[in-house]
């Protein structure tokens, strides 16, 4: 049997295919102006899944790449003052030898002595209580002002931090790092600390009593915060290699997204013209099958 085929059948066919030609390249245009493959999920549901999934993990390396910047800056801070409070330790040793010579030094000398030690307790006491952001980093999670009370303190040189509790920056799911100082470990508290060594030397020098001892209290902070130094400096290599890590992984990631949602430019192009051809040559094609008039069919 054979099916009869009228014109107008002919027409709807034609009309059909015509816009078929023009949604596919009005698609190409689209996808050509926003550089997108996939601009709603229906376009490509898997695409899109895979999209999502990459954008979680983008999201949370960049989350680890700000606690990694806030770790570094943390250490950085701590790391300038205890180096800086070692230089000046240093130089209160060198000022007790000085001091320990009782033969040679005057009352004026040992005062001249004994005041510049108390300058460099002053100036210990400020690094030990040096903050960053409003949070001292030699206090763990303690909200207070400072890491440590002055020498009117009751009692002296207290340190107001919370035991156990440090300052952790996450750097990934399993890893985290710990960007806070010990400022016991690091300075000492009460009679042992580093400030109150410092203040028995000064009185000691005002009595003209012997400080040749006191160099073995000096050695010992010195020996604790060289410790610390080197705990920091352990953390900071840390970080710094998490920091690589998670600047390559987000570089991954952005090559993974781009991947599943960015067009290929050339090919889309190609496309895009080919499609243009298509069309031309559908709407040839259309203007021959709906030319036919009414006089066309009476003739």
């Amino acid at each position: 049997m054979i099916n009869r085929v009228t014109h107008q059948t002919v027409q709807r066919s034609t009309l059909a295919n015509l816009q078929l030609n023009l949604d596919r390249m009005s698609g190409l245009q689209g996808s050509l102006s926003s550089g997108k493959l996939i601009t709603k999920p229906s376009d490509d549901p898997s695409g899109t899944a895979k999209a999502m999934q990459f954008r979680a993990e983008q999201r949370a390396a960049e989350q680890a790449a700000r606690n990694a910047a806030d770790g570094s800056s943390w250490l950085t801070t701590a790391d300038t003052a205890l180096q800086t409070s070692l230089a000046g330790l240093r130089r209160a040793r060198d000022l007790t030898v000085q001091g320990a010579s009782t033969g040679v030094l005057n009352a004026t000398a040992r005062e001249a002595l004994a005041l510049e030690i108390e300058g460099l307790r002053d100036a210990l006491l400020s690094q030990a209580n040096t903050s960053y952001i409003g949070r001292s980093v030699f206090a763990g999670t303690s909200d207070a002002d400072t890491a440590f009370t002055g020498p009117t303190g009751t009692p002296p040189y207290t340190w107001t931090g919370t035991a156990g509790a440090t300052v952790e920056r996450r750097l990934a799911p399993d890893t985290t790092v710990r960007v806070d100082v010990d400022g016991r470990a690091a300075f000492g508290e009460g009679d042992d600390s580093v400030f109150a060594v410092l203040d028995r030397i000064a009185t000691d020098l005002r009595a003209g009593a012997d400080v040749n001892p006191r160099l073995n209290e000096i050695d010992t902070r010195m020996t604790a915060m060289l410790g610390e130094i080197a705990g920091v400096g352990s953390r900071q290599n840390q970080v710094l290699s998490a920091q690589d890590r998670i600047e390559k992984t987000l570089v991954d990631l952005k090559g993974s997204i781009a991947a599943v949602e960015d067009i290929d430019l050339a090919a889309t192009l190609v496309d895009l013209q080919a499609q243009e051809v298509s069309y031309q040559a559908a709407l040839g094609a259309a203007s021959r099958v709906l030319q036919p008039s009414l006089l066309d069919f009476l003739r």
